[in-house]
């Protein structure tokens, strides 16, 4: 490994903006348990499933409904 690199012709990431962000967010443990028992059923990781979920209920512009009991 060299003592010292150049980086005065290196370019910004182009990917950089695509990039994932991360955060605190809280759900119910009874959530949790759902996104991980089919995230264990199709073999990919509970984070990237409720991401996935997310990110087609964005794409689809879906509406939420509240309602207080």
């Amino acid at each position: 490994m060299k003592s010292e690199y150049d980086f005065s012709k290196s370019k910004p990431n182009p990917y950089a903006k695509k990039l994932k962000k991360q955060i605190t967010i809280r759900l119910d443990e009874e959530t949790i348990n759902y996104f991980k028992k089919i995230a264990t059923e199709k073999e990919i990781p509970y984070q990237s499933l409720i991401n996935l979920y997310l990110k087609d209920c964005a794409k689809a512009q879906k509406q939420v409904l509240i309602e207080w009991v």
